[in-house]
């Protein structure tokens, strides 16, 4: 299978261009979506957080309380990395399922932390949706009324855009239009579609 890794900072337009793709008929597999799903209850992940944090990290109904244990890693380097030595194995079994599983001509990996984590090692190409810093901060403070601040902080923590765009082999600039993005979609959608032809 021919794999594009989508990527792009909070607010850069990752979902509006996976929206227009899966309008495409192309398989859209959301790293965040797996990461969820593998700390279910009954699933494995969940149970291990629950050895290592404790029962106060399992909410009532089961399921588990991300505010308590996000006020544990964020505050412990140690914990967050017990954390991720839990979920990334998990998420990339689940990652890798979901992409065995697709049927389109090629499958687009969205994930946030795609150059970050050994996601990338599950795809062929990188996509970035680049836009400016201002516009990003906009886009996020409108979409999930949030304070300025707090869109900061999240963009602190995830890769500088430069070293984004550094490693990406192609980048779509999302500072303008609905119909801009998907024109440049147009154009990569049929590349894909070529390079995933000649992909054995």
């Amino acid at each position: 299978m021919f794999v594009v890794g989508l990527t792009g900072g909070i607010g850069s337009g990752k979902s509006a261009a996976t929206d227009y793709l899966a309008r495409l008929g192309i398989t859209i597999v959301d790293a965040d979506l797996a990461a969820r799903v593998v700390v279910e209850p009954g699933q494995p992940a969940l149970k291990a957080i629950a050895e290592r944090f404790g029962d106060h990290v399992i909410a009532s109904d089961g399921t588990l309380d991300r505010r308590a244990l996000r006020e544990i890693v964020f505050a412990d380097g140690d914990a967050l990395k017990a954390l991720e030595a839990i979920t990334h194995p998990a998420i990339g079994e689940e990652l890798r399922r979901q992409i065995a599983a697709s049927q389109s001509p090629y499958t687009v990996l969205v994930s946030p932390l795609l150059l970050e984590t050994s996601q990338k090692a599950l795809v062929n190409r990188v996509l970035v949706i680049d836009a400016p810093a201002e516009l990003q901060v906009k886009r996020t403070m409108a979409r999930d009324h949030v304070p300025e601040e707090q869109v900061a902080a999240i963009m602190k923590a995830q890769l500088e855009r430069t070293k984004r765009l550094d490693q990406a082999d192609d980048v779509v600039e999302n500072h303008g239009s609905l119909e801009a993005l998907h024109e440049q979609l147009d154009v990569l959608h049929k590349h894909y579609l070529a390079l995933a032809d000649n992909h054995s």
